[in-house]
């Protein structure tokens, strides 16, 4: 981040143009995916994205998509990523890995489970014969226990080493966001703990739970209890204060 903010405050009116827009969508994107409000003095993403090459359009079509999602418009966010999906006429594997993943975020928030398992499966069959796990380790919070809907049976394999890189990236994630935006994502939970409590810190029921995680609603009251009491919380409610955004 120091390197990022370092190159967008070198910048001035003889750096070339395209230069001056991978700087920005460089330190926009930082700041988007690490969940840090982005500086006022940076150009939105919609003015630069159309003078990107066309992979890295389609990544920070992503990114966009992304910062939709953080500001709770999910509509939007699948509607940028599913627009560039449509529009892409060339497959370039990790850019579509991504806008699968962030629409499976939108519809997942907006209790589209059908269409989340679609999206996720899509990506998973790209990423699969390649081996390309680490964006499904670096989504898995936000993908509202889709993972363990769709793959946690047929690929145990495959889901325990993403599981593997979740822990890895978000302790990492953990120590530059928590210090710079001053809340409190906690890393005191499993990630099975962490997918139950993200999804009733976003009001979803019990019983929607155990229907989309495809366990017992007891074993939902369980994870309840349990988590509740690593964070020393006495209600669900006060759930959103570690949760990500």
């Amino acid at each position: 981040m120091a390197q990022v903010q370092a190159t967008v405050k070198s910048i001035d009116e003889n750096t070339p143009a395209i230069y001056r827009t991978y700087a920005a969508c460089i330190a926009v994107g930082a700041c988007v995916l690490l969940h840090l409000p982005v500086p006022e003095t940076l150009p939105p993403l919609r003015e630069c994205i159309p003078l990107l090459p066309p992979g890295l359009r389609l990544f920070f079509l992503y990114v966009q998509a992304h910062q939709a999602y953080l500001a709770g418009q999910y509509g939007v966010c699948i509607g940028i990523a599913e627009t560039a999906l449509a529009l892409e006429d060339t497959l370039y594997p990790v850019p579509t890995i991504y806008l699968h993943l962030v629409s499976t975020m939108g519809h997942i928030n907006l209790k589209q489970g059908e269409q989340a398992e679609e999206h996720l499966l899509e990506a998973w069959k790209i990423a699969r014969p390649d081996d390309l796990l680490e964006a499904f380790g670096e989504h898995h919070g936000l993908l509202g226990g889709t993972l363990e809907a769709v793959l946690r049976k047929d690929y145990p394999d495959d889901f325990k080493r993403i599981i593997d890189i979740t822990y890895n990236f978000s302790a990492g994630w953990r120590k530059i966001h928590n210090p710079d935006t001053g809340q409190h994502v906690t890393d005191a939970l499993t990630t099975m703990e962490f997918t139950v409590a993200m999804l009733a810190a976003r009001g979803w029921t019990n019983q929607e739970i155990s229907d989309h995680l495809g366990i017992r609603i007891s074993t939902v009251k369980w994870y309840i209890s349990i988590i509740l009491d690593k964070l020393y919380i006495k209600k669900r409610e006060q759930l959103p204060l570690y949760m990500l955004r």
